[in-house]
């Protein structure tokens, strides 16, 4: 382990194709859409190149399957565009890519997805081989995006679960990234990887599904309830890290019994382009920092500094830069108190 550097992002690769308008439209009426922008998306697509716009030189490796067209070929030309080892990327013959269609409504603030599954749906246990990578972090997603991967298979409730315990047993570290859809199915998938997860990183909303506590009253987050769901979580299973982010800051409770808690990046709202991909990007900063030794709590800060710097811009990963440049953004806005826990 001690030779192993980078991180493997793997699971899902898909097309964003992002269009912005001015207010979302309700049924039998039409909005005009301002501005397009095809991007990559999915954890797998994002998190890799987020980490290869915060260092060029970091090793990256990603693995997961695309379509054999053109959306595909583009995901595959992005990598090799920022030096991401794609050699575990496999176009499928015959496939369609999957794609999301995002909406950014510029009234409100909020995104809308449209997602089309394509390949995604056939995704498995066995589209996944850890026999080679020289990463130290696995970094899988999305439970509830991938129809097969959501099902058993052998003797796990999910083929997430089997995908873990194959990086485990090939020396990994282990993290996953969820996506925020029903509490009982974020808590069904969430459950189903604990057994073999290192880390945890996620949203206010999804720990308290899997913990199965309530951490928003109103849409407002309830900082000691997202400790409590933190502390919940980790009895549960093996981690050594759980962490939650939200608007105003972020948590993180260790299984040697520390908390963390951490003001998020002040980012003037007028620099706000769209919050599309922020997840991702917490989870780089955090990762990336995490792996080159940092403490936990700078690496929640620079979690939630490269999540700013991120929301400048519509696509995922656009608005994301260096290390450097990253900590100069917030050191300029400032960062926000620290919640009290």
């Amino acid at each position: 382990m001690s030779e192993r550097r980078g991180i493997l992002t793997a699971g899902s690769w898909c097309v964003d194709n992002n269009k912005s308008v001015a207010v979302w439209p309700s049924e039998d009426t039409m909005s005009t859409i301002i501005d397009l922008d095809r991007q990559g998306g999915g954890s797998g697509c994002n998190m890799a190149l987020d980490l290869k716009k915060l260092d060029p030189v970091f090793p990256v490796e990603t693995m997961g399957i695309v379509g054999d067209d053109d959306d595909g070929r583009f995901l595959l030309g992005l990598c090799d565009e920022a030096g991401i080892d794609r050699k575990r990327l496999k176009p499928l013959d015959g496939g369609m890519t999957a794609f999301t269609d995002c909406f950014n409504a510029l009234e409100s603030g909020k995104r809308t997805h449209l997602y089309f599954p394509g390949v995604a749906d056939v995704l498995c246990p066995d589209h996944f081989d850890f026999s080679t990578t020289q990463a130290r972090i696995l970094h899988l997603g999305l439970p509830g995006a991938h129809k097969r991967m959501d099902t058993t298979w052998g003797s796990d409730n999910t083929g997430w679960a089997t995908v873990l315990r194959a990086a485990k047993a090939a020396g990994l570290t282990t993290n996953l990234e969820m996506v925020t859809t029903t509490r009982a199915k974020v808590r069904e998938f969430g459950r189903s990887c604990l057994p073999f997860l290192d880390l945890l990183i996620v949203n206010d909303y999804e720990i308290g599904a899997v913990a199965d506590i309530g951490t928003r009253r109103d849409n407002e987050t309830l900082p000691s309830k997202v400790v409590e769901a933190l502390r919940k979580t980790l009895e549960l299973g093996t981690l050594s890290i759980a962490a939650a982010h939200f608007p105003e800051g972020a948590i993180a409770v260790t299984r040697d019994g520390q908390t963390f808690s951490v003001g998020s990046a002040l980012i003037p709202p007028d620099h706000i382009a769209g919050v599309n991909g922020a997840g991702d990007a917490f989870a780089a900063g955090f990762l990336y920092l995490w792996h080159e030794g940092y403490p936990v709590d700078e690496a929640l800060r620079f979690g939630h500094a490269t999540a700013a710097a991120s929301m400048r811009k519509v696509s995922t990963t656009a608005g994301v830069v260096s290390v450097s440049e990253t900590w100069g953004l917030a050191e300029k806005w400032g960062f926000r108190p620290s919640p009290t826990v």
